[in-house]
Order: structure tokens, then sequence, then C-alpha cells
């Protein structure tokens, strides 16, 4: 009984000994990393709406890349049906070790095309033609990401649509992510 609790207490001890170092090896793979993509969640559960993203990391407190959103049923409340959203994002981390991570504060422009309008939203109607309008904005968020690479990204922002075209005068860009960086 003794000799199985001693063998059992070795094994878990070598096993830890060895994760460490693994994580460390995972750690500085995923520092190297300059690339990441990234899921919209709740407009995917919320309707047939896709919203994917690609950054590059530029170095540990800053970063480039685009969302391309494509709403797949032209009948839910969702003001775009498909947008274009480069993006550049400033990161305001506590740790200087691990990069593009924590807050950050993002300037982007989209290019979408919408056939919302708020009076027939609100009273049933859906028959609206297609326009295409630019909006200029900032958005705020916090990103987590862990050793093996794994993202999680939290956003909320709003834009100043710069047209006219489309029937609000606002873009409200916000959603939780999950992606991974490689």
């Amino acid at each position: 009984m003794k000799t199985i609790g001693l063998t059992l207490l070795a094994i878990l001890a070598t096993a830890s000994i060895s994760a460490q170092d693994r994580t460390e090896d995972e750690k500085d793979k995923v520092f190297d990393t300059k690339h990441e993509v990234r899921l919209g969640v709740i407009k995917l559960l919320a309707g047939p709406i896709f919203e994917g993203g690609y950054e590059y990391i530029i170095d540990s407190n800053q970063g480039v890349g685009a969302y391309v959103l494509a709403n797949f049923d032209s009948s839910n409340d969702w003001f775009e049906n498909y947008s274009l959203t480069p993006y550049y994002r400033m990161y305001f981390q506590t740790k200087e070790d691990y990069g593009a991570k924590g807050f950050f504060v993002e300037g982007f422009t989209s290019f979408f095309s919408s056939d919302f309008d708020l009076e027939d939203s609100l009273f049933g109607d859906a028959n609206n033609e297609d326009v295409f309008d630019i909006s200029i904005g900032l958005s705020v968020g916090k990103k987590w990401i862990n050793t093996t690479g794994f993202v999680f990204e939290a956003k909320f922002g709003a834009g100043r649509n710069l047209l006219g075209n489309a029937d609000v005068d606002a873009l409200i860009k916000f959603d939780f992510y999950i992606g991974y960086r490689f």
C-alpha cells in the first residue's frame, strides 16, 4: 500500500515538473507569434451573422487588423448586411513581458451596407433598399490570452456614419470573440 502511494506521488511530482517546463516553452512560443484570428460569438448565436477578424501584432503595445461581417438573414434586426472594418489598436497592459493583451482602445473605419430602417423595424415593415455608408469611430475592450494561444475578447464601440445614407447616424460595434494566436 505504501509502495503504491509512493509510486503515485512520484508520478504526480514528475508530471508537474514536466508540465511546468512545457508551459514555459509554449508561453515563449505564444510570445513570438504575430497573427491572431477571432470569431464573434454573440452575433453568431443570436442569428446567422458571421463576424470574423484577423489581427497582426506589431509589438506588445499595438496591433492592426480587420473584421468582416456577413448577415445571412436580412429579416433580423441587425443593421449591417455586410461590412469590412479595418482598425488600429493600442494595448494598455500591466505586464510588459506578455504583450498585445489586456485593456485596449481601438480606432476603426467601417465600410458597410445596410437595409435597416428604424421606423420600419419598429412597425414591422422590412422591405428597404440596400445602402452603402462609411463610419469612423472608437472601441474599448479587453483581451485575455492563455499560454496555448487561445484568445478571448470583449469589445464595445461606436462610430459616426459619414455619408448619411444609412437611416441611423451611428454604428454600434460589440461582441465577445473567441480566437487563436499563431
